[in-house]
């Protein structure tokens, strides 16, 4: 067994959390096991690694309407003057707010969230150039990266949505983006301004927001003064009308400052969502580790399977044509002269077995490589179509030795009772860790739950 290099990437995340996060340090060990499990399927190349594949820092995307009110929190949150930020409804840019230290805030190109895997928004270029052809080069019409030096940004990232609701028409790019940026948070922070436009965008991220119904997710602020109470309610029925029956609501006024009297209930909800929010990133990340692991099971090697199955049925019917013809010559060639009975003489019958088998061996597994080329360009498109990191025709490749070729197998080299047995091995230790999570918040202590001694019935009165 080839031993896999550790990815840089990896080493670096076990440094970061070899102290902060027990947990996630132990994550880590499980992507190295499940990454040289990988490696040797064909998977993943020696410096890649499936950590790659998550934002490590937790998440949190802010959404607004027309309205000026998500972009006046942002700015007041960080400090931040507001010709640096809340442009958004300008420049139609989704941005990620990034923790930096030097004193003047600098704004990097939407191709340095492209190509940076810690970031939220690592290869979106291919899914936006397979969604709209020739957008995939136009990032930075789309995205942005902005380094501010504030504290409230350390060890998280934050993404600033464009106004939304403002077009009736739906760009698929920008639905994408939305899409991404709720799927990929621990934390969304929804201006209920949003809700006030009808148009397909906002249909379709409501119908997004209802499909997950996670009400430790979703935080919805209502630009609001006065009475607080009515119109919190007011707002659950309505969107409660649209399908989105959970999430917590507060009201937050716009016009008053966030170290206001009135905004301050709201602004310490927001905060201790905030300051927990890398619970939630750990909860993340586990449960993407987990499903990471079964996907091999579930889904790439069903897919590797059956391209196997395809490229062994191929090249065997191509094969037997050839043979068909052959076969058909040979009779016309019985007709003429008996060639059949030239068959069963002891010299010329083995001599013309042999001809065949060094004529149809060698053409036999050219046949196997020409198919496997149409094969591997198949599993190309389907690792592109399942938005795959895998590598799903190398492990492809790995099939194509001198044997397997011969007598295809539509089980993929190397997927066998041993390999089964590692990834329920890996399935087994991310459950340790989720109950490693749950037992650091348990309220109760077990040993007096489970040690304490039996009562005495004749104590009972």
């Amino acid at each position: 067994m080839i031993k896999k290099t550790p990815g840089k990437h990896l080493l670096n995340i076990e440094k970061h959390f070899a102290h902060d996060n027990p947990t996630l340090l132990q994550a880590t060990k499980v992507f190295h096991d499940l990454d040289q499990l990988k490696f040797e399927l064909g998977l993943i190349d020696n410096e890649e690694t499936s950590a790659s594949q998550y934002s490590w820092w937790p998440v949190i995307s802010v959404l607004g309407g027309q309205s000026s009110a998500s972009s006046k929190f942002i700015d007041e949150y960080l400090d931040t003057d507001s010709s640096l930020l809340g442009i958004q409804s300008v420049n139609h840019k989704f941005t990620v707010l990034q923790h930096n230290n030097q004193a003047v805030p600098v704004t990097l190109p939407g191709t340095a969230l492209d190509v940076d895997h810690r970031l939220p928004f690592y290869r979106i270029s291919r899914k936006i150039e397979r969604l709209a052809p020739g957008e995939g080069e136009n990032i930075n019409a789309f995205l942005e990266l902005k380094t501010i030096n504030n504290t409230r940004l350390k060890d998280k990232l934050f993404i600033e949505a464009p106004a939304l609701g403002g077009d009736d028409t739906l760009n698929p790019v920008t639905q994408l983006l939305i899409e991404h940026s709720v799927d990929i948070s621990d934390l969304v922070l929804i201006f209920c301004d949003i809700f006030s436009a009808e148009s397909p965008q906002i249909t379709e991220l409501t119908k997004k927001i209802a499909s997950q119904q996670d009400s430790n997710k979703f935080v919805y602020i209502i630009d609001a003064g006065g009475s607080s109470t009515e119109i919190i309610r007011a707002w659950q029925q309505k969107l409660a009308e649209t399908g989105i029956k959970t999430g917590q609501f507060i009201a937050l006024s716009s016009q008053l400052s966030l170290s206001d009297a009135h905004n301050r209930q709201a602004m310490a909800i927001i905060d201790q969502r905030l300051n927990s929010i890398s619970h939630y990133r750990s909860y993340r990340i586990l449960h993407s580790l987990e499903k990471n692991i079964r996907d091999i099971k579930d889904v790439i090697v069903p897919e590797v399977s059956e391209a196997l199955s395809i490229w062994k049925d191929r090249t065997n019917f191509s094969s037997l044509l050839i043979l068909g013809f052959i076969a058909t010559l040979m009779v016309f060639a019985e007709i003429e002269m008996g060639f059949f009975a030239l068959l069963f003489d002891p010299i010329v019958g083995p001599l013309f077995l042999l001809a065949l088998i060094a004529v149809m061996v060698p053409l036999h597994l050219f046949i196997s490589k020409l198919q496997a080329k149409l094969i591997i360009s198949r599993l190309d498109e389907r690792q592109q179509e399942l938005l795959l990191r895998e590598h799903l025709s190398q492990m492809f490749e790995k099939n194509l030795t001198f044997s397997r070729m011969l007598w295809p197998s539509p089980t993929p080299a190397g997927w066998n009772k041993q390999t089964k047995t590692r990834l329920t091995k890996l399935i087994e230790k991310t459950k340790e860790l989720f109950l490693s999570m749950n037992d650091g918040f348990n309220v109760y202590d077990e040993a007096e739950n489970y040690n304490e001694p039996a009562a005495n019935p004749e104590n009972l009165s």
